[in-house]
């Protein structure tokens, strides 16, 4: 799918990645559609960009209806935005439960259904799942969030299916800890276990390729943080005693402190 000339709707723009992915795409030449919750981080993109902005709340789900009306015609959707939702589940009120639920998987479904009739009468459109490697392994003090991961995953991989031969593409990018930029970035926090990071423009290249290249699935993270992925995957009780001896616990409970507001 070309990225010139194509009409891109990019959630979670005001936040992390999504500043970073709204240059890119921009650049590329695309007509670029912007959505958050903000007006006021919204306006300057729209002039930086020339980009048309919509307000939204994608945890409402009415909004979310009323975005897609408004962004009717998309060629591209890029589905970014997302809620660190860590911390152990009994912290969490069922209010901010559905908020995690409703904002990290069901908006971009939600989208997705709703763009896709439109993407598939043109005979040509793209979907772009932003995830994480946590919609492949599970780790301590996410359950929330790697459910909506898994989620977001097992439905990028299976809407593509089903759109398989209408010239619309659906991808899901996953990246691991993301450095200077995002959630994981915004907490100052160092990663556990000492991992490596990535950098938000690898990221970016990853779902610019995706695009491009109609990519089901691309992973951005180091090598060794790849394979430690795909072996928890596989086998997750043993990733569980693994996390447990790697003593990551004041390093995970200090990132969980850092995203409590954002609940």
């Amino acid at each position: 799918m070309r990225i010139a000339g194509a009409t891109v709707l990019l959630t979670g723009v005001t936040g992390g990645i999504g500043g970073a992915l709204a240059a890119e795409l921009s650049a590329r030449g695309a007509n670029l559609v912007l959505t958050g919750r903000r007006g006021d981080a919204l306006a300057p993109l729209a002039d930086r960009y020339g980009a048309r902005t919509i307000l939204a709340d994608l945890a409402d789900a009415d909004d979310v209806s009323r975005l897609a009306e408004e962004a009717a015609g998309t060629d591209i959707l890029v589905a970014n935005a997302a809620l660190p939702s860590s911390g152990d589940v009994l912290d969490y009120t069922p209010e901010q439960m559905d908020r995690a639920l409703a904002v990290n998987l069901r908006a971009p479904a939600m989208l997705a259904r709703l763009l896709a009739p439109g993407m598939v009468d043109a005979g040509r459109g793209h979907i772009c799942f932003v995830g994480s490697l946590s919609g492949l392994a599970a780790t301590k003090s996410a359950s929330l969030y790697t459910a909506t991961k898994f989620g977001l995953r097992g439905f990028s991989l299976a809407f593509r299916q089903d759109l398989h031969g209408t010239g619309v593409g659906v991808s899901i990018v996953q990246p691991g800890f993301v450095r200077d930029l995002g959630m994981f970035a915004a907490t100052g926090s160092a990663t556990p276990g000492g991992v490596r990071t990535v950098s938000p423009d690898q990221v970016v290249k990853g779902v610019t390729r995706a695009i491009e290249r109609d990519v089901a699935e691309i992973n951005v993270a180091p090598l060794e943080l790849k394979f430690l992925t795909r072996i928890a995957s596989q086998f997750p009780g043993f990733a569980e005693r693994v996390q447990r001896m790697a003593g990551a616990e004041k390093t995970v409970d200090g990132i969980v402190a850092a995203q409590r507001p954002r609940r």
